[in-house]
């Protein structure tokens, strides 16, 4: 954040919470609400915001707390996902931020870069989420010029290679973009084709090879997706499943088959059999 600053990066205050002094001080400071972060989470896991100094103790306390060992085990069994396991076995204490409210909705964006150069990008606005805190499941594909300027300019500074996510809030008075957090990751939509210019899997192929860039189709003219299986999951009678891209991996059928056995963890009730049919039908099929 101090570096996208410096950039002249539109960015909320923020702070390195280590103690509740440091709470405190932050109290004084900026006030609440508040958003307090850890990090190394993802998925807005270790995301929360806060009203009051009482409740930002509370938070901090949890957040910056290992993870519980049987939490951890459940997610390597049940989720295949090990991450966990170290911290908890080492005890280790999360990192955890104190950021400024800023009122708004979420954006996202991912590039695509080679060198602090930005080969591809995509950019969305976040129309629908798991849960408050949660991932993105539906978004729309739009062109912003605060956040094209924004991850390029960390894309030089930094001098990054590879795939990158930027996280965003667009005030809701100005529609001015805030840059709230940077991953050095692929998010989400990394694997859309969506044009010249966005698609990211294709800009990376070509600087690797030294080869011309060769986009993939164009997977859809629709600007608005609906991330499988995630909106489905959160709403099976959702209309975007039926108005957006539904990003079913239909040529991938033991992918398909890999998030509904996820999904059946989350709600037994719900058969494979009978998924399957849904995503058949006429209305839920992808446009």
């Amino acid at each position: 954040m101090d570096l996208a600053k410096e950039e002249g990066i539109r960015v909320p205050k923020t702070a390195v919470i280590a103690n509740i002094g440091d709470l405190k001080k932050w109290a004084i400071e900026a006030g609440f609400p508040a958003v307090l972060k850890a990090d190394c989470t993802s998925g807005g896991e270790g995301v929360r915001i806060v009203e009051t100094l009482e409740e930002s103790e509370r938070v901090v306390r949890k957040l910056q707390a290992p993870p519980l060992l049987l939490r951890a085990v459940k997610r390597a069994l049940i989720d295949k996902d090990s991450s966990m396991l170290r911290p908890s076995f080492s005890r280790a204490r999360s990192v955890v931020n104190a950021q400024e409210f800023v009122p708004g909705h979420e954006a996202t964006s991912l590039i695509a870069c080679w060198e602090g150069t930005v080969l591809a990008s995509l950019h969305f606005e976040v129309l629908k989420k798991r849960e408050a805190s949660g991932p993105a499941t539906v978004l729309r594909l739009i062109e912003n010029e605060d956040m094209k300027s924004a991850t390029e300019k960390m894309a030089r500074r930094l001098k990054l290679s590879g795939l990158h996510g930027f996280d965003f809030m667009l005030e809701t008075e100005t529609g001015k973009a805030y840059l709230i957090e940077i991953n050095p990751r692929a998010t989400q939509v990394g694997h859309l084709a969506l044009g010249p210019g966005r698609d990211l899997a294709a800009a990376l192929y070509a600087v690797l090879t030294g080869r011309p860039i060769q986009d993939d189709a164009k997977v859809t003219e629709n600007d608005t997706i609906a991330l499988f299986p995630y909106e489905w999951m959160r709403n099976p009678k959702s209309a975007y499943l039926r108005s957006a891209y539904h990003d079913v991996p239909l040529e991938e059928p033991e992918l398909v088959y890999a998030c509904l056995r996820t999904r059946q963890k989350r709600k037994a009730w719900y058969s494979e059999q009978n998924a399957v049919q849904d995503l058949s039908r006429d209305g839920i099929r992808r446009q």
